[in-house]
């Protein structure tokens, strides 16, 4: 390879060598609560959220070759392979901060929703750049691979975190929260198709008719409280969340005959925090209001919407429970998996493993 000087070090041009194959998992994700603040003067929505990422993934392998390009496959139709998939756009970007060049043969296994708000999408995106680097046998500095992350998608910065992590601004700045241990989950999949601008619209109207009241007089802004109900709800749990484990939870919540997960599950439950995609996405798609009742029914912790859906998830006490609520999903014709929480050291592991 040829060497060029840049900033006093030697950086690498010209195409690679081979590599050999890298295969990685790309994990979901779901939200514990979204609080949809005030439309910015950017476009976007000031939003809060607990992420969590989750067990289940798909399966992507990447390859450098001689040559040039970025090539994208999959069985999956609903798959773009064009510059519009994030893995296109987040590899283009990645190669180009690293001054290399090769032809980049991604293939990607499909198991999560295209669509769904579980992060599938993001969560590949992330993955293909770990498998780069890995192929590349180099690695961006933290801070680099955050702004291109960022760059690409909302999503996206999450997934360098994993585990349990604050969502702000709109959902890009990413502060790693202390992990809550891995709980039993149960994720729904219904193959509705949600729209996120859409809902997005229906949230701002329901909140101009809040704006107005009944009589066309101004009465506060119901977006900006949301979103510092929320900040004060995360401030009650997290001033309870243990920092080691022979630490107890300081909101008073028994930990007697209960798990140290669902003992921080339940704190988190009782500060009331919810997503407000629910209160626009349900009733224009009942069907996935029904899904929650099922879940609850069923015995889950806590059960909501994941993002903007279609995704429903429920937290359950035991894997019996979560294999149960998932089959009784099943025979309704919903599709629904048993998994489990993964937290931030899981998560690292399994998708490097």
């Amino acid at each position: 390879m040829i060497g060029t000087m840049h900033a006093g070090k030697a950086v690498r041009s010209g195409y690679n060598h081979s590599s050999m194959p890298v295969t990685v998992r790309s994990f979901a994700k779901i939200n514990l609560g979204l609080a949809i603040g005030p439309l910015r003067p950017d476009g976007y929505h000031e939003l809060r959220t607990v992420y969590q990422t989750v067990a289940l993934h798909d399966v992507l392998r990447l390859e450098i070759t001689r040559g040039s390009g970025i090539t994208i496959r999959s069985k999956d139709p609903r798959v773009p392979t064009d510059h519009t998939n994030t893995c296109f756009r987040i590899l283009e970007l990645a190669m180009s901060e690293l001054k290399r060049r090769g032809r980049i043969v991604l293939d990607i296994e499909k198991h999560l929703p295209v669509q769904g708000g579980l992060g599938g999408a993001s969560g590949n995106g992330v993955a293909a750049l770990v498998a780069l680097e890995r192929a590349l046998k180099t690695s961006l500095p933290a801070s680099d691979r955050l702004r291109i992350a960022a760059a690409v998608g909302s999503d996206l910065p999450l997934f360098l975190v994993g585990g349990t992590a604050l969502g702000v601004s709109h959902g890009e700045e990413v502060y790693p929260l202390a992990d809550l241990s891995a709980i039993q989950c149960v994720i729904a999949t219904p193959e509705i198709g949600v729209s996120t601008p859409k809902a997005f619209a229906d949230w701002d109207a329901r909140i101009a008719a809040a704006v107005l009241g009944k009589n066309g007089k101004l009465t506060g802004s119901p977006a900006s409280y949301k979103i510092e109900e929320f900040g004060r709800m995360l401030s009650v749990w997290l001033k309870g969340v243990p920092t080691k484990k022979a630490e107890k939870p300081s909101s008073g919540v028994p930990a007697k005959g209960r798990g140290q997960a669902e003992t921080q599950l339940l704190d988190l439950v009782r500060t009331g925090i919810a997503n407000d995609f629910e209160e626009v996405v349900f009733p224009q798609h009942p069907e996935l209001r029904d899904v929650k009742r099922v879940l609850e029914r069923s015995g889950a912790i806590y059960a909501s919407l994941s993002g903007s859906g279609s995704a429903v998830y429920g937290l359950f006490r035991s894997r019996q429970q979560a294999q149960q609520a998932a089959r009784r999903l099943v025979n309704t014709g919903i599709p629904a998996q048993a998994t489990t929480t993964l937290t931030r050291s899981a998560y690292w592991k399994k998708l490097l493993g």
